[in-house]
């Protein structure tokens, strides 16, 4: 197949998709970026053409839109929207994360629930594809208001969800306290204590490693790339971006692996440390926004070696790795053109999607190690799955068992990628790979069912 017959396909096939989903800029990217590399393999196989396995992968099986009313401490009746996207359900229950933020609409759920057809498949594990969450923003709220609104969203969910239908976990605004009050009222409005959602308390049927799983298996995955090549994250300094959850145990894990961390950022701007930030910095780190919910500025405060940039994003500091684990978009095609001068050698995506597609474009024709958010940061919907799994047993697993689960999902997952991804002795195109490996599965699936 021509590549200019390829390229043809894919605009025809993006220009029908933009015209059945208008004003979902996130959502058009998502499936862009895994079109071009589908379309050749798709035009390969008269089986995928006939039955249209790409317009339907790229249609969700449903979504639920619906209404949250509930009632602030001065007594105000407040309302917002949420949604569960059930993209596909073909390899087993849909499997994805609920995220409170002012910024969820559809495009931006629809983006995430797609992408995660492509990771659960990647993980190995029975789990489907999908995504939730509401505009609802958490910061500021008592927790009083919290689970109030926790509470009155899971009167509507509960009806959509279901062990073996589909099983919500955490995303961003979404933590240990928001998933302890949807719990609570789901087992209180259905009556049985089942693994209905995945990041639970440890008391109540959680996972050890849940909480630093995305964030380690990040490392992990990025440590594979680089031993593939015959090097390893010892001695490299890192960027990474963020203060959250992700951030926070990406920082943890590669400074136990003798990476050197220079930064880490919120919303408000980055902090540079060129003394890397080490294990008594970090637990400074995790009271400040896990506690106290302070601004990461505070840390240059704290610390007189360190600066904190106002406004800025860290993309611009030299290094050898870098490690986006904030959100969606944040690396545009400039900065990926700054990382590159400035010597990058890696990317490994911690967030979903955190580089503009022209920024994956430079990060590809550069030929640098770039780990994929669907590949790289499938460490936490394994561990999600692993907590399925021991919910189904009815027992758990220690802490060096679960981590040694992740690590080897993260080493299949490398592996697949390579599989699929490798051009020539040398190289692999490691979004290439990802996109292959975890549609080829799903795509044989949809095929055996026939036309459903």
């Amino acid at each position: 197949m021509s590549t200019a017959k390829s390229r043809a396909e894919v605009e025809k096939f993006m220009n029908g998709l933009v015209k059945r989903n208008p004003g979902e800029p996130e959502f058009h990217q998502a499936v862009r970026e895994v079109v071009e590399d589908l379309m050749p393999y798709v035009l390969n196989n008269e089986d995928y053409l006939h039955a249209r396995i790409l317009e339907r992968m790229t249609e969700p099986d449903r979504i639920v839109i619906f209404r949250v009313s509930w009632e602030d401490d001065a007594g105000n009746v407040r309302v917002n929207r949420a949604w569960r996207v059930q993209f596909n359900n073909s390899i087993g229950p849909y499997k994805g994360g609920m995220r409170f933020h002012p910024s969820v609409n559809l495009s931006i759920l629809k983006f995430l629930g797609f992408e995660q057809v492509f990771k659960n498949s990647l993980t190995g594990l029975p789990m489907g594809g999908g995504k939730g969450g509401s505009n609802f923003n958490p910061k500021g709220k008592s927790d009083r208001e919290i689970m109030r609104f926790c509470h009155s969203l899971m009167i509507e969910l509960h009806r959509h969800v279901g062990e073996d239908t589909d099983v919500p976990a955490g995303d961003i605004g979404v933590g240990g306290r928001e998933i302890s009050y949807l719990f609570g009222q789901y087992k209180r409005l259905a009556n049985e204590f089942t693994g209905i959602l995945t990041g639970k308390g440890l008391s109540f049927g959680g996972s050890l490693v849940r909480t630093e799983a995305t964030g380690y298996g990040c490392v992990y995955f990025c440590e594979d790339m680089l031993k593939n090549k015959g090097d390893s994250l010892e001695g490299k300094t890192c960027l990474v971006s963020g203060s959250g959850n992700v951030a926070i145990y990406t920082v943890e894990k590669a400074t136990q692996m003798g990476a050197r961390v220079v930064t880490m950022s919120d919303s408000s701007g980055f902090i540079y440390d060129k003394d890397g930030i080490d294990h008594e910095k970090l637990e400074f780190i995790k009271d400040l926004k896990e506690v106290r919910r302070g601004r990461i500025s505070e840390y240059a405060d704290r610390y007189k070696n360190a600066k904190f940039f106002n406004g800025k994003r860290p993309w611009s500091v030299p290094a050898d790795v870098a490690f986006p684990c904030a959100t969606q978009n944040e690396i545009n095609h400039q900065e990926a053109k700054t990382l590159l001068k400035n010597g990058i050698i890696a990317v490994s995506e911690g967030a979903n999607m955190p580089t503009e597609l022209e920024g994956v474009h430079e990060f590809r024709k550069a030929r640098i190690l770039f780990g994929p958010a669907k590949a790289a940061n499938a460490g936490g919907v394994a561990v999600s799955g692993l907590e399925q799994s021991q919910n189904s047993l009815r027992l758990s697993w220690g802490r060096e068992e679960v981590d040694a689960k992740l690590k080897e999902i993260m080493i299949n997952i490398h592996q697949q990628c390579v599989e699929y991804g490798k051009e020539g002795k040398n190289h692999v195109d490691y979004v290439k790979g990802a996109n292959l490996a975890g549609f080829v599965k799903v795509a044989e699936s949809m095929l055996a069912y026939g036309i459903v």
